[in-house]
Parts: structure tokens; C-alpha cells; sequence
């Protein structure tokens, strides 16, 4: 851990590196950037600034991945390739901007330095800033032909367009000006780069750059510089079919599972929807080369590639290429479906294959749904990950790109919403085979049965197993929403659990065998209070509850009208709980017995409500898997209809402004002063 000033020298095997810019308290968006400088603190040229509207430098060596929600919260990462950084740069700064809103409302702010196989390397925690809109974070320079990092911590309240001109960053001046008349923000999966002397215009399938010389764009007094503002995309109308006689007829899939089998039929069926459909939808691509660590731009995919390894031949599902300028991005793809597992033997092999053509990465694509973001799902020989990255996703992490994109603005395109919608209809199917999260494990039904038992004990190897299951179940909640509800839903988890999964599991595990359930918090923005599911082993239940803090004014009956009118349509099984300033003077009831008669939680009792707590129980599924019945599908359910019910429709207390005095009081005051 570094503090302000501190610096520590990165390890001398490390060539590529990802820069990871974390908040946790506010859910105001970062922005992260990064500047190539030269000597004089400077950049070469404007093209030395990466950030959302160029997210590339041009060598290719510094890359912006777009910004991502995580269990941690939310994150903007930035990836490095040292080896290819010019011998001009001298330093790289990594900083952060918001839009709206200052970083003194983000809390906590994190900088993390990892390697391609996501072990920290350096990390800078801050809660420091106050009014700043843009902050530097820290550096990586190079001194004596050894790299280092540097924890900075300094801030600007200029915002983004202050932060670079200072380095020399030549910032359009008109740019506030266009913001003012089109107020629109763009995401990070329509971002296109704009180079030096360019402006950005918006077409039908994104943002293009329009060229101009410099002499030219100064004579002719066009916009010169970058551009920091950023539009929002246009959602497209769903495509409807009309013509049809009956409602029972159905319009053809553009992905069919007919005939579907299992096995190697899923998987090559499965890869070929998600390629192909990476290749119609730019904006789909990009979402999903950010999580592989790949640069923007122009996406092909090749299926069944065959390459030579020694006397034997290496297969992976398909070869990924992104290529910008005049370099190429190439990864090679495994993937699973159903209940496949990745093997290490087979991505150490793709691994030595990517090492040997000097590609960037090994990706894995299965329905295991890692318990911390930069988590894998298989250990392999760290030794392999020198010059080539390994990255994991999970199926469920596709689909929520992909319905983050149709429900919340990432698509303009009518045709493009159709084909996406499409493959999610495909990856929806059960026999696709590319299931969310829906399997418990081997494990399940032996330790739910020695939870029932009263025999369970946290060190049993199988209750570690189950425990990390249930965190990635967390997780996939958090995922979920995120995509439901288009902001970034945080499955919170202490600090230590977050960076030791060892520690963790076997906290999850002493709590299973000790009493029984699971717990996970998820941290929804604009909600009065986190959503807390428990998951009940012994009685069979799921019980979700929240908690948010009652009005600080008014008689003990107002602040119980405060609550019920909020509660309207809310079950009347919802218990309420009020919780008064004396220490163990609480009251329940359900919610029904209170609307009949408020008083009942007040009657007889001292001191005033300071806060309340809801919650509902629901009936827990015992099966291992599955979409009826079992444990998952009723934790998820159970979690979907509280936040519908109960959580969504609840806001936390805002006192009244304070009032002026009258305009007699006013005059009398007036009078007297005279």
C-alpha cells in the first residue's frame, strides 16, 4: 500500500500492466485518462492523451478499457504496454475526471497497478479530495531503465479540460458551447478516438472522426484541438412484426436452437451467435473487448483455427482481432457451455501458442461467474502470463452488456437493437447451453443436508466450495440489476475479502456452519438503504430486508405516516420494525396490522424512531440447479420482487428548507431598524 509521494519499483518480468482507477462511496461516474509526457511534464502532442474520446495513444502502448461496475463497486481501467512505450515518454500520468459532482463525494478513491493475471502490484488508497473535478492519482515513470509507480493525489477543480491543458493538451474552445446546445453523454462503448485537428460528429452507427488539416481547420476557424464533452446515444424502437393473423405465430430467429445438441454442437453453436453478433453490433464488441483488455476499433472473429504445436495441433474456439491504426490485437478464445469446465492443461497450451505468435491474450468464456472481478476460474503456471495476458469472462457478464446496451441508450440502431435482442433470445434458450448462473455445484445437496443436520463444520473442504458459490451468486445478483436498472449495483464485501478469497470463503463457510445461512449486500444507488437477501439453510427461507434511517422531526405517528405512505403497494407480509433512540426498545409487526392501526408500534413505547427495518421472507428452493425450484432461481426471485415491492419505492428523509420569516415579521423588523 502506497501513501501520497511513495513509490515502488514494478517487477523487471512485467511488460503490460492494467491501471485500475476504483470509488466506492458515491455513484457519480469516473472517467479515468491517462497522459504520455515528455521531459518537461508535457505531451508530444495532443495525440499523447487517451481518454473516453480517444481511447488509444498512437504507438498503442497506453489504452482506454472503458468503465465497468464491480463487486468493489465501479471501476475505469487503463492498460499499459511498457515495452512499447516510447523512449520520449518519460512518464505516464493516470488520472480521473467527473462530470457532474466533486471526488470529495466519492469517498474513497483506489489505485491499482496489476499484472495480465490481475496480482496487485501497487495499490494507493485517498479520501483526500474535496471540490476537485479531475485528479491525478498517480504516475508510472521510468528512471534508469527501471519502471515505477507513483501515488500523486493531486487535483484539479477545472475538470478534464483544466487537468489537460496544463500538460499541454491543445483542448477545443468551442467545446462547452456545443455541450450547451446538444446536452448529451456518451458511453464508453460508442466512444470512437479522435486524433490531433479532429472534430467528432455523430452518424447513424456511432461517433466517426472527420479529418481536417491544421492549417486548414486554423484558417478556416474550424475547431482545432480535443474535445472533452461527450453526447449521449439515441435509443432505437424496438423492430415490431404486424402482419401476423394469429398471436400464436412467431417471427423466424435470427439464432435458432433447433436441433441443438450438447457438447461440442453447443459450444461451436454458442461461439459462432456471440461473434458473429460482435461483428454486426460495433457497440457490443467494444463492451466486450473492454473486458478482454482489448483497444478500440474494427472487430473480426475466425472460428476453428488450427495451429502447430510441436507434433500436435491446438484448436481454440475462435481467434479475436481488433485492429486500430496499423496494429492488430489478437486473443484466442476457449469456450464452455453448460456445465463444461475449463481445463488447464488446454489454456496453458493456448497460452504457449499465444506466446510463440505474440498475440496479447488467452480468454475464457464459460458459465463460471468468478467471486471477485480479475478472479480465475482455473490456476495455470504464472510463469506463461509473462508476455501474454489471461482473461476470464462468464456468460452472465455477456448478457449483462448486451441488455445494458438495449435498455439503457448504447444502441441507435434499429436493425443492430434487433440482432441483439436476437442473441440474447439465444443465450436465453436453456439449450443453448450458456446458462447466467444457474448450478449450486457437486457439493450442494451434501452440505445442505449437514446444514440441516446440525453436522456441518467450516473447515469442510466442501463448505469452502459451496461458500465461493455463493459469493458468485452474489455477484450474478449484482449483475442482474446493474443491467435492469442501467446503474452500477455493488455487491459489497469487506476490504480483505475483496483481495484474499481464501479468507473470505472461510468466513462464508464459519458463518453456514455456526447458523446456517448466507448473506450478501447489495449497494443500489438512489436507494434508502442496501438490500441485504439471507439465505435461511435450516428454516428453508429466503429473507431480504433493508434498512433506512427515519425522519429526524416530527411526533413518533408522523414519521410512522412518513414510512406507510411510501408503502402503499407494498405485501402486507412485509414486517416493519421500529427502531427507537433507547437502546433495546425496538417493535414489529407486519405491515398489514400497521395500516390498520399505526399505533401499534408506538403505543407504550420511549424515545423517538430512528430508523426502520423491512423485510419479507419468501420460500427457498432446495435444488442443486435449475430453473424451477431450485436454491438460485428462488434467491434471485426472491431479491427481484423485494427491490420491486419495496426497496424501489422508498426515499430517504429530506428535511424542509428553512423558511423565511413572514412579511409582517419582515416589515416589524424593518420598522424597529428605522
Amino acid at each position: 500500500m502506497l501513501s501520497k509521494g511513495q513509490n515502488v519499483p514494478l517487477p523487471d518480468d512485467v511488460d503490460r500492466i492494467d491501471v485500475v482507477i476504483g470509488w466506492t462511496e458515491s455513484e457519480v461516474e469516473v472517467d479515468a485518462s491517462a497522459l504520455l509526457l515528455g521531459a518537461g511534464r508535457k505531451v508530444g502532442s495532443d495525440a499523447d492523451f487517451v481518454f473516453y474520446n480517444q481511447p488509444e495513444s498512437r504507438d498503442g502502448s497506453v489504452r482506454f478499457l472503458g468503465t465497468s461496475a464491480t463487486a468493489e463497486g465501479a471501476q475505469a481501467r487503463i492498460a499499459i504496454d511498457l515495452s512499447a512505450v516510447p523512449d520520449a515518454v518519460h512518464m505516464v500520468a493516470l488520472a480521473g475526471s467527473v462530470g457532474t459532482g466533486t471526488f470529495g463525494e466519492l469517498g474513497k478513491l483506489a489505485l491499482r497497478v496489476v499484472d495480465a493475471a490481475g496480482l496487485s502490484l501497487a495499490e494507493y488508497v485517498t479520501a483526500d479530495a474535496t471540490t476537485e473535478s479531475a485528479f491525478v492519482f498517480g504516475e508510472i515513470y521510468r528512471r534508469d531503465g527501471e519502471w515505477k509507480v507513483r501515488a500523486v493525489g493531486q487535483g484539479w477543480e477545472s475538470g478534464l479540460a483544466g487537468l489537460a491543458k496544463d500538460f499541454g493538451v491543445d483542448v477545443d474552445d468551442a467545446e462547452h458551447e456545443t455541450a450547451a446546445a446538444e446536452p448529451e453523454v456518451s458511453t464508453a462503448s460508442e466512444r470512437e478516438p479522435s486524433a490531433r485537428a479532429e472534430s467528432v460528429s455523430v452518424a447513424d452507427t456511432g461517433i466517426r472522426a472527420e479529418q481536417a488539416p491544421v492549417s486548414d481547420a486554423r484558417t478556416a476557424g474550424a475547431r482545432r484541438g480535443v474535445r472533452t464533452a461527450k453526447r449521449a446515444p439515441k435509443k432505437p424502437k424496438p423492430m415490431e412484426f404486424k402482419l401476423a393473423e394469429l398471436d400464436t405465430w412467431q417471427p423466424a430467429r435470427l439464432f435458432s436452437v433447433v436441433g441443438v445438441g450438447a457438447g461440442e454442437e453447443q459450444e461451436r453453436r454458442a461461439t459462432s451467435a456471440l461473434i458473429a453478433t460482435m461483428q454486426a453490433v460495433r457497440p457490443f464488441a467494444r463492451a466486450v473487448c473492454a473486458r478482454m483488455g482489448a483497444p478500440v476499433g474494427a472487430f473480426e472473429g475466425y472460428v476453428e483455427v488450427q495451429y502447430e504445436r510441436g507434433e500436435s495441433k491446438v484448436i481454440p474456439d475462435a481467434v479475436l482481432k481488433v485492429s486500430r491504426g496499423g496494429r492488430v490485437w489478437t486473443g484466442l478464445l476457449e469456450v464452455k457451455t453448460g456445465n463444461g469446465k475449463l481445463k488447464r492443461d488446454q489454456l496453458e497450451s493456448y497460452l504457449d501458442v499465444a506466446r510463440k505468435k505474440k498475440y496479447d491474450a488467452v480468454v475464457s468464456l464459460s458459465n463460471d461467474v468468478p467471486a471477485s472481478p480479475g478472479e480465475l476460474p482455473v490456476e495455470v503456471d504464472r510463469r506463461k502470463l509473462a508476455k501474454v495476458a489471461l482473461r476470464h469472462l462468464s456468460w452472465a457478464e455477456v448478457a449483462h452488456e448486451a441488455r445494458m446496451l438495449l435498455s439503457h441508450g448504447g444502441i441507435d440502431n434499429e436493425l443492430h437493437a434487433w440482432i441483439l435482442s436476437e442473441f440474447l433470445r439465444y443465450l436465453d434458450h436453456p439449450r443453448s447451453g450458456a446458462t447466467e448462473f444457474v448450478d449450486m455445484g457437486r457439493h450442494w445437496v451434501s452440505v445442505r443436508d449437514a446444514v440441516t443436520a446440525g453436522t456441518l463444520r467450516a473447515g469442510d473442504q466442501k463448505a469452502m466450495a459451496v461458500a465461493d458459490t455463493w459469493v458468485s451468486l452474489s455477484r450474478h445478483l449484482a449483475l442482474r440489476l446493474t443491467a435492469e436498472l442501467g446503474v452500477a449495483v455493488k455487491h459489497v464485501l469487506p476490504r480483505r475479502h475483496r483481495s484474499e478469497p481464501a479468507v473470505r470463503n472461510a468466513a462464508v463457510a464459519e458463518r453456514l456452519a455456526a447458523d446456517g445461512t448466507f448473506e450478501a449486500v447489495l449497494r443500489i444507488p438512489d436507494t434508502a438503504g442496501d438490500l441485504v437477501v439471507i439465505a435461511d439453510v435450516r428454516t428453508n427461507k429466503v429473507r431480504c430486508r433493508t434498512v433506512l434511517d427515519a425522519p429526524n422531526e416530527g411526533s413518533a405517528g408522523r414519521r410512522m405516516s412518513w414510512l406507510l405512505r411510501q408503502l402503499e403497494d407494498a405485501p402486507g407480509d412485509v414486517q416493519v420494525e421500529a427502531v427507537f433512540s433507547e437502546r433495546g426498545n425496538e417493535a414489529c409487526e407486519h405491515l398489514a396490522t400497521v395500516r390498520a392501526n399505526p399505533k401499534v408500534l408506538t403505543d407504550g413505547r420511549s424515545g423517538v424512531i430512528v430508523s426502520f427495518s423491512l423485510e419479507q421472507t419468501f420460500p427457498m428452493g432446495n435444488r442443486r440447479s435449475g430453473t424451477a425450484a431450485s436454491f438460485i432461481a428462488s434467491v434471485t426471485s426472491a431479491t427481484d420482487v423485494f427491490y420491486g415491492s419495496v426497496v424501489q419505492p422508498l426515499r430517504g428523509w429530506v428535511p424542509a428548507a428553512p423558511k423565511q420569516p413572514d412579511a409582517a415579521q419582515s416589515d416589524i423588523a424593518v420598522s424597529a431598524d428605522v
